[in-house]
């Protein structure tokens, strides 16, 4: 799927990262990533992940690789968390990811803050 970088971008929280539906997004967001997610809870739900996934972020040519434990109840249509805890709700993704906000490369925060087009792959 894809999500759109804003300005507010800062990418600075210790232990999740997220995307959301929403088309805003203030300082306070420390942890979004992308703004106008274009997931659909469906097709996430279709692909049955499993277990252990691997997250891939593209922009241009910045990769950044996150693993994590994908969480079956899942169940939120407009926003997307991924934690570095085992904390799970109906808005967390996945558990125990390898990587949160701030550890995203400053490279691609700075191309996201520039509100580009960011690529999210899940396998």
């Amino acid at each position: 799927f894809k999500a759109i970088g804003h300005k507010n971008v800062l990418a600075t929280h210790k232990r999740t990262f997220e995307f959301t539906h929403d088309n805003h997004l203030t300082v306070h967001g420390d942890c979004i990533l992308g703004v106008h997610a274009d997931y659909k809870l469906d097709d996430i739900k279709k692909q049955r992940f499993h277990g252990r996934i691997c997250i891939t972020l593209t922009l241009g040519g910045l990769t950044e690789t996150i693993e994590a434990t994908y969480n079956p109840s899942f169940s939120d249509p407009h926003e997307m968390v991924i934690r570095t805890s085992d904390y799970r709700d109906a808005r967390t993704f996945a558990i125990h990811a390898t990587k949160a906000a701030k550890d995203i490369s400053r490279g691609l925060v700075k191309e996201l803050q520039h509100e580009k087009i960011l690529t999210i792959e899940i396998r």
